[in-house]
């Protein structure tokens, strides 16, 4: 005959059988939660604005569709997927991008903030006027890696004088991107290499700042408001620009025009004559710099 506390001595046992492996199985999966896939494209961390989550939707659908990257794609009237070119400097791999309706990187990033915002094409331009765009809410040089990126900032590799590649991040290490002719657009690793140049975080709401527009083709910003000062970054042509002030310093003679006014631009780091800038030679409302270098 079992005793009653051996009954008791018993139910405690099975009892805890019962709940010990369920309780042992949550916990496991709670400490090591399973890696994003290798091709998941979708945010992969908190923090993204709504219009950057929207960004990201649209970059995906493209890589779910299996668009192309060409070379060119996506710079037409209007932001979208269109017929690429043969490449110059790689015409072997490219030469099927005439046959190709896709993007390029630019173009890819260029489509999926047109998408974010309703159509408003904000990001118009090649790789280097997206990352230099007025429109930054936040910069991040490429010290400082990946820890305060969040998803839809736009990451740039290259230098200041020539950036070649945009992309968009995604979090956890990875980002969507058109990379290269041959391939189709793709969740990648991010390459934290040695051309990797910094990101963008892209203000889609009101821009802020005195925003003026240039004129001119191949017009280059100087580190420093004279015409011996190092290059930073050619205009490829009429570009919108925010100024943060100007001053007077070397007088500049080009086109027609005289001019000692220089303008800071803060999101190039850098000096321009007013000469191409757009406007009177001293820009009405642009306050005088009063700090050395400026601070935006």
């Amino acid at each position: 005959m079992v005793s009653r506390t051996g009954l008791i001595r018993t139910l405690i046992t099975l009892l805890a059988v019962l709940f010990w492996v369920p309780v042992a199985t949550t916990a496991t999966a709670q400490a090591a939660p399973a890696a994003p896939a290798a091709d998941d494209c979708r945010p992969l961390a908190p923090g993204a604005s709504a219009a950057a989550e929207r960004a990201i939707a649209a970059a995906c659908a493209e890589v779910a569709a299996g668009t192309w990257y060409t070379w060119g794609g996506g710079h037409g009237a209007q932001p979208g997927p269109t017929y690429g070119m043969v490449d110059p400097s790689d015409p072997e791999d490219s030469k099927h991008d005439p046959e190709r309706r896709g993007f390029d990187c630019s173009g890819l990033v260029r489509h999926a903030y047109a998408q974010a915002t309703g159509g408003s094409d904000i990001l118009n331009g090649v790789a280097s006027q997206q990352y230099y765009t007025h429109r930054a809410a936040a910069r991040f040089t490429a010290a400082q890696g990946l820890a305060p990126l969040l998803p839809g900032d736009l990451l740039a590799w290259g230098t200041s004088k020539d950036l070649h590649h945009i992309a968009i991040y995604l979090g956890a290490g990875k980002m969507v991107e058109a990379k290269e002719s041959g391939t189709r657009l793709m969740v990648s690793d991010v390459r934290l290499n040695g051309s990797y140049f910094g990101a963008v975080r892209v203000n889609t709401g009101a821009v802020t700042g005195h925003i003026h527009q240039t004129w001119g083709t191949g017009v280059w910003t100087k580190a420093e408001p004279r015409l011996a000062a190092e290059r930073v970054y050619a205009f490829p042509y009429s570009t919108t620009i925010r100024v943060h002030c100007q001053k007077h310093a070397e007088k500049v003679t080009s086109d027609g025009y005289t001019n000692d006014v220089w303008s800071y631009l803060p999101d190039y780091k850098a000096w321009v004559t007013n000469i191409y800038i757009k406007g009177a030679a001293w820009l009405e409302g642009v306050p005088d710099c009063k700090d050395a270098p400026p601070t935006p």
